[in-house]
């Protein structure tokens, strides 16, 4: 699926190189900090205490004991909803174990793939954590597709790494084994993502090489592309490969969807965060590399069965 465990741009690179199979998460709780005063409550003192990078943050951010996450909470395993309602995924858990270092609680709020960085810029949100590939272009706060610069860019911090991939339904590829094969095809994805990009990139040449139209239905979130391929109203759909394996294992007990030909534009996904917020930046960086030296990163990879997106060190903005 297209990036969000990738959800990606376009220019840049589609969501995420190969992770092997797919998790899902659980959710954050993290020591809150106390009332804030000039001397600080025992409260506050116990969790900074506790919570070995919690200087680094910014004061505002400290003394509210919360990181606010902008996060569209339907793309499993990265992020959702479980029966409950309780928010689980990949990205929940890093965050929580992230917390932990910082003393802080990171608490997800619900929005559009596609409205996450204006709510980073409008301030609604501190970051944006949401499979989000980390792109030139979402850097420099320019349209994929016009090339136009279109608002402020963002920062990113690297924390894993995946690719795209195609779905159809099972045992009916429609003779799809790679994007060259869309043209004259229609296809099903999430508004917003790499996916999309490369889709309409994909259309061009085909109707450059007069081999037919790729017709393009774009969704809010990849679970409503996925409810129109399964009911026949369209070839194929696409992702990033985490969010496409995990659907292929789990929809319909494994018996609705299957993987076509192989992942492409292999990218980073980056905890987004605004350009001015450089001190947020660095102390997520810093939390980031402290969870993947002291083992916790590891951990959650691992019990997620992604161990092929993951990274050794948290760069700044390694996207292309």
């Amino acid at each position: 699926m297209t990036a969000r465990i990738t959800r990606r741009t376009t220019a840049a690179r589609s969501r995420i190189a190969a992770v092997g199979a797919v998790a899902v998460v659980g959710a954050l709780t993290l020591t809150a900090c106390g009332d804030q005063t000039a001397n600080g409550s025992k409260e506050q003192g116990a969790a900074t205490s506790a919570a070995p990078l919690a200087d680094k943050l910014p004061k505002s951010i400290r003394d509210a004991g919360v990181v606010k996450v902008g996060s569209d909470i339907a793309y499993p395993p990265v992020e959702f909803k479980d029966g409950s309602g309780k928010v689980v995924g990949i990205d929940p858990d890093i965050a929580d174990a992230l917390g932990k270092q910082l003393g802080v609680k990171f608490q997800f709020e619900n929005g559009t793939f596609d409205t996450l960085i204006t709510g980073l810029r409008s301030k609604r949100y501190d970051i944006a954590m949401s499979a989000m590939t980390d792109t030139k272009d979402r850097q420099e706060g320019v349209d994929s597709e016009t090339g136009k610069k279109v608002g402020e860019g963002v920062d990113f911090v690297d924390y894993f790494t995946a690719g795209v991939s195609i779905y159809t339904k099972k045992g009916d590829d429609k003779g799809i084994k790679s994007w060259s094969d869309l043209c004259g095809k229609k296809i099903v994805l999430q508004r917003g993502t790499v996916s999309e990009d490369l889709a309409k990139a994909e259309n061009k040449k085909c109707l450059e090489a007069k081999k037919g139209k790729i017709t393009i239905e774009a969704f809010d979130n990849d679970q409503q592309a996925q409810t129109r391929l399964r009911a026949g109203g369209a070839d194929a759909g696409s992702s990033d490969f985490p969010v496409a394996a995990y659907a292929v294992k789990t929809s319909g007990g494994g018996k609705d969807f299957q993987i076509v030909g192989e992942q492409v534009e292999a990218a980073p996904y980056g905890i987004a965060v605004a350009k001015s917020n450089t001190q947020l930046r660095d102390a997520l960086q810093a939390a980031l590399d402290a969870i993947i030296k002291n083992g916790e990163y590891e951990k959650i990879i691992s019990k997620w069965g992604v161990d092929a997106g993951a990274v050794t060190e948290a760069k700044i903005n390694g996207g292309s």
